[in-house]
């Protein structure tokens, strides 16, 4: 490991110790999986993990995270956010990121009171400011700590590390809410959510680990990985894929040429 890694390693622990107790917001994707490991390192009891169920997020990444933890042994716990029953969270303007965060930060700080700990915290990386991510607005607001931004983080930093902590995750495809995957102006609906986390399983039981199925109308547009794009076009599987989708209710199945491509709704604004 270069000098560089370990200060900025050594930089994190010294962050993570001052904090004395910490909750953190728990996906189970790589970020929050690496500052969960290395709080429970320092901070050993004196940390509670918290992941909010939604139909924002597939199931199966709820039965990740809640793995991970058993086996770290750090407290854990579900709730059920309520972005969902928000109408201007719904309405899916360029602000909706902002909306979800502020709704979870806010449950999520009233527990931490509850529960009388000092601070909570988000795995949010350096790379992370280099997106359109409205949802840091609200968290800098709410003053919910970014331990990793402070500490200098990357994510190749956060592969890099979790790798060598022998960590599971440490080669996770990324992971976003599936909110992201319908453009903005467009309603969000349990309906629409479900029809896409569907779609996608279908393409991962390919064994195509990052995919998304981005929701245009009936139209479902996929994007994979490019090395990905000759599986899903070979006649016998392209046949297959089509005829499931349009069983989960698409009208039309496109796959985007240009491959996956993070954040690729946000070019509209």
């Amino acid at each position: 490991m270069n000098e560089s890694l370990t200060a900025k390693t050594d930089h994190l622990i010294s962050i993570l110790k001052e904090y004395g107790s910490l909750l953190i917001a728990y996906s189970g994707g790589v970020d929050s999986s690496f500052l969960l490991a290395m709080a429970h390192e320092v901070l050993k009891r004196n940390l509670v993990a918290i992941t909010a169920k939604s139909a924002l997020h597939p199931e199966r990444e709820n039965q990740d995270a809640k793995a991970f933890a058993q086996k770290l042994g750090v407290k854990h716990m579900f709730i059920q956010s309520r972005e969902m029953s928000q109408a201007d969270f719904k309405a899916n303007t360029k602000r909706r990121c902002y909306l979800c965060k502020k709704y979870l930060f806010e449950d999520l700080l009233k527990i931490a009171d509850d529960l009388e700990i000092q601070h909570v915290a988000h795995g949010a990386n350096l790379d992370d400011l280099e997106d359109f991510r409205p949802g840091f607005d609200a968290a800098r607001e709410m003053k919910i700590m970014a331990p990793m931004v402070d500490a200098g983080l990357t994510k190749n930093d956060i592969r890099t590390l979790s790798k060598k902590m022998s960590l599971n995750i440490w080669n996770k495809p990324p992971m976003s809410c599936l909110a992201t995957r319908i453009p903005y102006g467009t309603q969000i609906t349990v309906e629409k959510l479900k029809m896409i986390e569907k779609a996608e399983q279908v393409i991962m039981d390919l064994g195509v680990n990052t995919c998304r199925v981005r929701l245009h109308a009936k139209v479902a547009r996929i994007e994979v990985n490019s090395g990905d794009i000759e599986k899903i076009l070979d006649p016998v599987v392209r046949s297959s894929v089509v005829k499931k989708l349009r069983e989960i209710g698409f009208s039309h199945v496109a796959v985007d040429l240009e491959g996956y491509g993070q954040g690729s709704m946000n070019r509209t604004l």
